[in-house]
């Protein structure tokens, strides 16, 4: 898995585990995300789906995108549609996207980058393969994750940040077996690059197999991982989990993960999304590509894509 690596993380500024009197937090559920289709057709993981929408607040949706390895002229993306009330986060683990919207926002994603895209009052976008990639095929491996905005953000403006992998946190653990990536929010004393404006923390995970890792959590932040490769146990009860499975942290400040000393013959190491935030706790209202409070804000976003008022393709558009 291609994403930002080091040859040696013990080179690496280690995420220290606070002492003795912190609490490891338990696990109430692992699920097993299904799979489906997305946009043109490309196949995704809904890993969020059958979780407790309590315990997922400030998230609404995540998708992993792939891993799949297309044939020449079958990798796929999605067409121009419009967002608003929310944030899109789209990370490139393997492969290459391409990115543009009606603000003059845009990109290329690839091999560790990630795209932040706050749609606010509303936007316009349009996420596709290059064409080079869709003639030759490829891997292709990703993440997209929406995240929710308060009521009295719904309307912000929107924006557009193209975060290299070069600017992502790199650290590791106290034993040096793990890469963790910090995409956004802050792991001790470590801060990512992502400015978000609902509070959370997004990280990325690769521990050696048989590592241990525990790691600092804000005690207001909600807590899941998500498996993207391997097999592993999480909380300090040791449950097992692997590829595709999501787990449900709560209570304690400190997240407790292991990998198991053997993988298959595919994974390197065991490769895990772990991510949080404060919950907002307002009521949810969402429908296709709209995140609102009410189904009249739904009704009106609506009406106001209709009307154009969520923005315009470019001319230049790809």
């Amino acid at each position: 898995m291609p994403a930002v690596s080091v040859a040696n993380p013990l080179e690496l500024p280690k995420v220290i585990a606070p002492e003795g009197a912190s609490r490891p937090r338990r696990i109430t559920s692992i699920t097993t995300a299904p799979r489906g289709l997305e946009g043109e057709g490309f196949p995704v993981r809904r890993a969020f789906a059958g979780v407790d929408v309590a315990d997922l607040d400030p998230f609404v949706h995540m998708d992993q995108m792939g891993e799949i390895d297309y044939g020449p002229g079958e990798p796929k993306g999605t067409p121009w549609h419009p967002h608003r009330g929310f944030e899109t986060v789209t990370y490139m683990m393997e492969g290459t996207f391409l990115h543009q919207d009606s603000i003059g926002g845009g990109g290329v994603i690839q091999d560790g980058a990630t795209q932040w895209m706050t749609a606010g009052a509303g936007i316009l976008h349009i996420e596709r393969p290059p064409d080079a990639l869709i003639d030759s095929g490829g891997l292709f491996h990703g993440i997209q994750l929406w995240v929710n905005l308060p009521s009295s953000l719904k309307m912000t403006p929107p924006r557009y940040q193209d975060i290299g992998s070069n600017a992502v946190a790199l650290v590791t653990n106290e034993n040096g077996d793990a890469i963790i990536r910090v995409i956004a929010g802050s792991l001790g004393e470590h801060d990512g690059p992502g400015v978000t404006h609902t509070p959370i923390s997004l990280v990325h995970v690769s521990l050696l197999p048989g590592g241990q890792l525990v790691l600092p959590w804000n005690p207001r932040f909600n807590a899941l991982t998500y498996v993207l490769a391997g097999k592993g146990t999480v909380g300090a009860e040791r449950n097992p989990i692997a590829s595709g499975q999501l787990a449900v942290h709560v209570d304690g400040d400190v997240l407790v993960l292991s990998a198991d000393e053997t993988q298959d013959s595919r994974t390197r190491a065991f490769e895990v999304l772990i991510l949080g935030g404060a919950p907002i706790r307002e009521p949810v209202a969402a429908y296709g590509p709209f995140v609102m409070n009410t189904r009249a804000e739904l009704q009106q976003a609506f009406e106001d894509y209709q009307a154009g008022r969520l923005g315009q393709i470019p001319a230049d558009h790809i």
